[in-house]
């Protein structure tokens, strides 16, 4: 087992944890307190090629692994998780299942501009009643020859105002049930599709978060991805790789807010001395980088394993149930070093506490990833 990064991970690293330090921590407490989406970041993120990091050159990606991508989201994370999001979703969830299933056509003309960051991608399963439920689809897609005719509504949709390309899942064949859905992509723009109002979020307040709404849009038949009813197969498979970009994210939102409480630990003094000489502050911090280190270990292996072309969805499972937990753990644990000062947004751990939330609720809570864990334990 060869536990080092290679020189080019290394530098990948440096180049993420750079960005995030001049390009996203300025104005990150004001974007989070007026709910700004990080446009111009998003924009300077994609010229880097972290917006199509995996994807093949040949679609205007950046070629590289899945390593890669899990210290590139941990770098960001640490400061901007509303800015990783952005990330994980366009890598993850729209540029790599475009790249794995969908047709060349689909390919030059929805990918590429992805891969590049010219665009933003969404990736639309959730609904009112849909939601750890994905089988549960109200969206319909009503096969009309040539064309799809999409109804329906979906939530918490990341990237929903900002994106160009959105990759829905909807029903087609209610009789089949699961089997019956199908996934398609629809451009910003459509006759019927309208964007609702942003969410007023507890944490990645940045973020940008909608409803979607469908009201008879035309989709062509072109725009299906895979073979009828292929859609929940599809949603299943993109969301295996998510699971590590959310973990990773998590990953970082803990690593972060460590980093602050161990710096400020070494500072703030009581009783003559500073808090990082008392034995009640150092254990706090000894479990902290204990469970962040565990974490990032069940991250790169579940990104190895996905390298390797091995099976990977227990793995991915286990680093987000992990990696989650530990988030909240460690931002918890860091506003409680800080004390007073913690409760103070300008010393950023407060916003890391909120934001380390979500990562135990989207791309599959934590009690679905013990489904997936247990189903594949129980496989063995």
């Amino acid at each position: 087992m060869i536990f080092a990064l290679t020189e080019e991970h290394q530098m990948i690293r440096e180049a993420a944890r750079d960005f995030a330090q001049n390009e996203l921590k300025p104005g990150v407490i004001e974007r989070d307190e007026q709910q700004q989406f990080p446009a111009e970041q998003i924009k300077k993120l994609g010229e880097l090629g972290f917006l199509g990091m995996m994807v093949d050159p040949k679609y205007d990606g950046a070629g590289m692994d899945a390593i890669s991508y899990v210290l590139v989201m941990e770098e960001l994370s640490k400061i901007d998780a509303s800015a990783s999001v952005v990330v994980s979703v366009n890598n993850s969830l729209v540029c790599y299942g475009l790249e794995k299933y969908g047709t060349e056509e689909q390919k030059e003309k929805y990918l590429k501009p992805l891969a590049s960051g010219k665009h933003i991608g969404a990736f639309c399963l959730s609904e009112p009643e849909a939601g750890s439920d994905a089988t549960s689809q109200r969206t319909v897609a009503e096969d009309k020859g040539n064309y799809y005719l999409l109804n329906g509504t979906k939530n918490w949709i990341t990237n929903g105002n900002s994106a160009s390309t959105y990759l829905v899942i909807a029903q087609t064949h209610p009789d089949k049930g699961h089997r019956g859905i199908n996934a398609l992509i629809v451009e910003k723009g459509m006759d019927g599709f309208t964007v609702g109002p942003k969410e007023n979020k507890l944490g990645i307040r940045g973020s940008d978060t909608h409803s979607l709404l469908f009201n008879d849009v035309r989709v062509p038949k072109a725009n299906r991805i895979g073979e009828d009813g292929f859609g929940f197969k599809f949603a299943m498979n993109v969301l295996e790789g998510g699971r590590i970009g959310i973990a990773a994210q998590a990953l970082g939102i803990a690593s972060g807010a460590f980093e602050l409480a161990a710096n400020y630990a070494k500072t703030r003094h009581t009783f003559g001395k500073p808090i990082a000489q008392h034995q009640a502050i150092q254990f706090k911090l000894a479990d902290m980088a204990t469970q962040i280190e565990a974490a990032r270990l069940l991250c790169l292996k579940a990104a190895w394993l996905n390298d390797t072309g091995m099976p990977y969805a227990k793995a991915a499972s286990m680093a987000k149930l992990y990696a989650s937990e530990v988030a909240m753990k460690v931002t918890i644990e860091a506003v409680q070093i800080h004390g007073g000062y913690g409760y103070v947004k300008e010393y950023h751990v407060e916003r890391l506490m909120r934001d380390a939330k979500i990562t135990q609720i989207y791309e599959g809570t934590s009690e679905i990833q013990k489904m997936v864990i247990s189903r594949e334990v129980l496989k063995d």
